[in-house]
């Protein structure tokens, strides 16, 4: 089974580095939204635009998501059915999800969803940083690589 790579990318701050690894990898990407984003001319790179509507986008990649494919996300929920599905999943600061993982981390999510939502907390994430550019291209290289060792394909 092919490599595939799922971009949901309407917040997405690595697409580039995203384009750079798969093509280096000769990997397909799949960047995901629900308006028109654009993206480098090549053959290896697929829009998808889908309807509007609450995860609309989570949704289609959840179900072409499997194992062997890699999901890219800022969103922790769609994280959590990646991985459920049995695909990677990766944020864009590099931190990859894994079945170990994801349940600190969604639950961690929700507590901080609920506590913005009383008012208790009103800051946002920290920023972006070249350091999480960085460690993201490594760690999407390395669960490329990673997929090809243990016998998926381009």
């Amino acid at each position: 089974m092919p490599i595939r790579i799922f971009v949901d990318a309407d917040a997405c701050p690595v697409k580039a580095e995203v384009y750079r690894v798969a093509e280096r990898h000769g990997t397909k990407v799949f960047v995901v939204s629900n308006s028109l984003i654009a993206i480098p001319p090549a053959p290896w790179i697929e829009r998808v635009v889908v309807a509007e509507g609450p995860d609309v986008a989570d949704d289609w990649i959840v179900e072409r998501a499997v194992r062997g494919h890699i999901v890219v996300t800022t969103d922790i929920p769609l994280a959590a059915r990646a991985v459920k599905a049995g695909a990677d999943a990766i944020g864009p600061t590099g931190r990859a999800f894994d079945e170990a993982s994801i349940g600190m981390t969604l639950a961690t999510r929700n507590l901080m969803d609920d506590l913005r939502s009383s008012g208790q907390i009103t800051g946002g994430p920290k920023s972006f940083t070249a350091r999480d550019r960085s460690t993201f291209l490594s760690a999407l290289d390395l669960a490329i690589v990673r997929l090809k060792r243990a016998g998926f394909g381009v």
